[in-house]
């Protein structure tokens, strides 16, 4: 996997960054993406360099197509053409749908789903020249199975879902393979928020008894990222401790 390039979008905290430091770790140069905190964007380029590999944080936001091309062309500029996109970056905006206002439900589509489509659209004619491509896609369990008060995020990841299938068969016969990881509970900043009595609830559901760690999640977008996957596209993998 040396001289790979790859970009992860929200990659400089949270399930973003353990992906982001995973590819390093494979020897991947890899840029992240962030839309504000640029100091904790720079720490986690300063970890994936730890690793031997070059790293860059661009800030922007996927949800602008204006943004995602200026973040591809100072990839590119910079460590060159991009390999392998991982889809990361996502926002929550829950509340019951009689609650729920329309701005919350356009946030979560824009950056959830439209950002998807902008960056694949934006690395996709590159991938297409050098027939070869890795696109992993970050979706979740709700997606799959819905959840009461996130009727925009289910929404969102559900598309992904479907947008993935799609660029999967689209791509195929350019040597770009498409995919989508649907994590569970995972341990993140979302979830640390939560009341202990709330966590021991999820963890009741949970057939292995724990939440998840963003490593599960990086180790999959490794597999995924790597030779060992290329008979592997169109596939929405679970990883949720055995939830749904």
């Amino acid at each position: 996997m040396k001289n790979r390039i790859a970009l992860v979008t929200g990659g400089s905290r949270g399930i973003g960054k353990e992906i982001a430091i995973g590819l390093s770790k494979i020897g991947i140069n890899v840029a992240i993406t962030y839309l504000s905190n640029e100091a904790k964007a720079l720490e986690t380029v300063e970890e994936i360099k730890k690793n031997g590999v070059r790293g860059m944080a661009i800030k922007g936001d996927s949800s602008i197509e204006e943004d995602v091309s200026f973040i591809v062309k100072e990839v590119e500029e910079e460590l060159g053409t991009i390999d392998i996109l991982v889809n990361n970056a996502g926002i929550t905006r829950d509340n019951l749908l009689i609650k729920m206002k329309t701005e919350d439900w356009d946030d979560v589509l824009n950056i959830n789903l439209k950002g998807v489509f902008l960056c694949t659209k934006a690395v996709a004619r590159s991938m297409m020249k050098k027939r070869y491509g890795k696109i992993i896609n970050i979706s979740s369990v709700v997606g799959t199975d819905g959840n009461a008060g996130q009727g925009n995020y289910a929404a969102s990841k559900a598309g992904v879902i479907g947008f993935t299938k799609s660029m999967a068969k689209e791509f195929a016969s350019r040597g770009i393979r498409v995919n989508a990881i649907a994590p569970g509970f995972i341990q993140t900043d979302m979830t640390d928020v939560l009341k202990d009595e709330i966590k021991e609830e999820l963890i009741k559901n949970i057939p292995l008894g724990k939440l998840g760690s963003p490593k599960d999640i990086s180790n999959l977008v490794n597999f995924l990222a790597s030779v060992e996957s290329d008979y592997i596209t169109g596939q929405v993998i679970k990883v949720d401790g055995g939830l749904t």
